[in-house]
This record gives C-alpha cells, sequence and structure tokens, in this order.
C-alpha cells in the first residue's frame, strides 16, 4: 500500500482493530531506540484505552523497527518509509490513522498516563477547540527531572500568541481534531506527492510552528490548553546552538509560508514575534553553555522589539541574567545558579 511513494509499507502486530479508536497516536521514528522503548511504554500505559498507535519508522539507520515489531499489543502499527523527515513522517501516521483525534508523539519524549484521558474529555467538552494541548516537563539524556519546562497561556489564545509565543511549546504536546487537519490538508505534486500533506514537508524544523499558525489564520479552530504538565520533553543539549542559525531560517520561512495569509496580521507583529524567537534561542544557546551565541541573540531580541522586557519581564531578565553570569562565572558555580533561576522563569 503506498500513499506518497512506492517505499511506503504497513505492518501491524498484525491485527486490523474492527472498532475504530477514538485517538491515532503518531509516533515519528529516526535513529530514536534508545529512547523508543520509553515512549512507547508511556502510551500503552495510558488510563484511556480506545487509541492506535501508528509508529512511522522514517527510512531509520536504526533498530527501531524492531522495537515496534516485538510489541505483541494489536493496537500498534509499523509503518516503514524512506526517510522524509518529521513532517514527512506526520503526514503519514496521519494518513495511515482513522481516529477522531489526532495526538502526536516525538520517539524521545513520553506522556503522563492520564495524557489522553485529560486531552479527550477537554476536546469532547470543547466543540470549538481543534488544537489540545497541555504544559510539558523537561528532563534530560538519562530521563531525569530537570525541574523546568513549559507553562504555557492555556486560555483565550489569539493568533498573536500562537505566532509570538507558541503555546502548544513542543510536537509531543498536541492532540487535535482530524476536522483541523481537514481544513488545512494540501498536496504537493512539485515534491512528487500526491497524497494529503497537513505539515509542509519542505521544513526539516519549524514544520509545527508553521502548521500552528496556518491553523491559526486559515481556520475558525481555536487552541487551548490545559494546565498539567502532561508531557515529558527530552532536553538534548548536544548541538543546540551549532544549529540555531538553521533554526532561525526555519522559522522565518515558516512566516514567510503564512505571510500570504494575512499580510497584514505578519506585518503588525512580526518584529515582536522575531524577538521572542530569538530570546528563545538565546536560552537554548544557555541551555548548551554557547555564551557568545546567547549574547548575541539576546542583543538582536532587543533590537527586533525591545517590548518582550516590559510583556515577560520575569522570562526576559533571567535570560538576561543568565547569559550575563555564563559568561563570567565558572561553570560549577553557573550551574547551581542556573537551575533556580530558569525554575523562576518556566
Amino acid at each position: 500500500m503506498s500513499f506518497f511513494d512506492p517505499d511506503y509499507t504497513s505492518t501491524k502486530s498484525q491485527t486490523v482493530a474492527i472498532k475504530r479508536p477514538k485517538v491515532s497516536v503518531v509516533i515519528p521514528m529516526y535513529n530514536a531506540a534508545a529512547y523508543l522503548q520509553e515512549c512507547l511504554d508511556s502510551v500503552l500505559a495510558q488510563t484511556f484505552r480506545n487509541f492506535e498507535v501508528i509508529c512511522v519508522d522514517d527510512g531509520s539507520p536504526d533498530n527501531c523497527a524492531e522495537i515496534i515489531q516485538a510489541c505483541t499489543d494489536e493496537r500498534v502499527i509499523l509503518v516503514k518509509q524512506r526517510n522524509r523527515g518529521l513532517a514527512g513522517a506526520r503526514n503519514t501516521g496521519v494518513c495511515r490513522s482513522s481516529g477522531e483525534y489526532l495526538a502526536f508523539l516525538d520517539s524521545d519524549d513520553r506522556w503522563d498516563p492520564r495524557k489522553l484521558e485529560f486531552h479527550v474529555g477537554h476536546l469532547n467538552a470543547n466543540p470549538d477547540v481543534g488544537v489540545s494541548y497541555s504544559a510539558s516537563q523537561f528532563m534530560n539524556d538519562d530521563s531525569q527531572d530537570m525541574g523546568i519546562g513549559q507553562h504555557p497561556k492555556c486560555e483565550d489564545i489569539s493568533a498573536e500568541d500562537i505566532f509570538c509565543r507558541n503555546p502548544v511549546g513542543n510536537g509531543s504536546a498536541p492532540v487535535i481534531r482530524r476536522e483541523t487537519l481537514n481544513d488545512i490538508e494540501f498536496i504537493r505534486p512539485e515534491m512528487g506527492h500526491y497524497g494529503s500533506m497537513y505539515f509542509d514537508e519542505s521544513f526539516r524544523q519549524s514544520e509545527d510552528v508553521e502548521c500552528w499558525l496556518r491553523i491559526a489564520l486559515s481556520t475558525k479552530w481555536k487552541f487551548a490548553g490545559l494546565p498539567e504538565a502532561l508531557t515529558w520533553y527530552r532536553v538534548n543539549g548536544e548541538g543546540l546552538s551549532a544549529n540555531w542559525r538553521r533554526q532561525l531560517e526555519a522559522w522565518e520561512r515558516s512566516v514567510e509560508n503564512n505571510r500570504k495569509i494575512d499580510p497584514a496580521f505578519i506585518a503588525k507583529w512580526e518584529s515582536l514575534a522575531r524577538a521572542y524567537q530569538y530570546r528563545y534561542l538565546a536560552r537554548r544557546a544557555v541551555q548548551s553553555r554557547d555564551s557568545e551565541s546567547a549574547t548575541t541573540l539576546l542583543s538582536l531580541a532587543f533590537k527586533s522589539d525591545s517590548r518582550i522586557l516590559l510583556k515577560e519581564f520575569t522570562k526576559t531578565a533571567v535570560t538576561s541574567a543568565c547569559t550575563l553570569l555564563l559568561a563570567t562565572l565558572q561553570k560549577n558555580h553557573y550551574d547551581r545558579l542556573e537551575r533556580k533561576m530558569m525554575a523562576m522563569a518556566a
């Protein structure tokens, strides 16, 4: 069977469920075998049980597929395809799925056991909400709680919030109504794909940010969050500062993709959104102990729009303080201070 290309194959562990699942969980897999079992176990431990799990092996060079094939739970489906990136793996997962709601989980992250229960209740009770998301807690490579996380705005979310602050936070936080994805469906024949797309496969980074803004600007669906930290997001500091330029370039492309939908909106909020993006990247550079990049990015943030200091004084002030201290303190002294300061601005 092929949705997009002749390399697409699908196996189950190996029975097709008769009852349509309420939720389809999509797990893109590429070079994440070290964390995949933990990720999968967190889904199978959910208190809400009516789901299927679409595990998309995106041409991974490791043994991700073998881990999934060893699972005997009939709700777990393995899909193999040539490498198309995270957006392509998510698109394949959506097309292969049958649930009313789509939940996305990156293969190096995990969920709280109540994740699906809470989101299903949230979406059932709010038919105008298209994207339900949760707060997230950060963990390190060893799956240890880092004591910090993302605790975004959850109510009265505007397109400005999506553009400037991305309250969804990360790709393992949202549970999305299928109708919402149907409303942004497109095809990309110039890329050789004639199946449905939802995430833009020309992106290798920021594909989720681009998608959320497209939903906010082109559909009627609302975004709303749950304050509970139901997602565990893995922070890997390796290479963060080295690729911040690529991250910024991808974000800029996401802005240009959506400018055609509402150019007046983009023009109004662009400088502030860019300032927030610079500050976000500065925090990532701080986490990877790259003082030079953090200083450069923070300076760019203030040059883009100094309102970030007034709008979010604590977070901006803490980021500024961490950047300064990183450049002046010895590493062991700095490490002790950082966790306390970042927790203040979570």
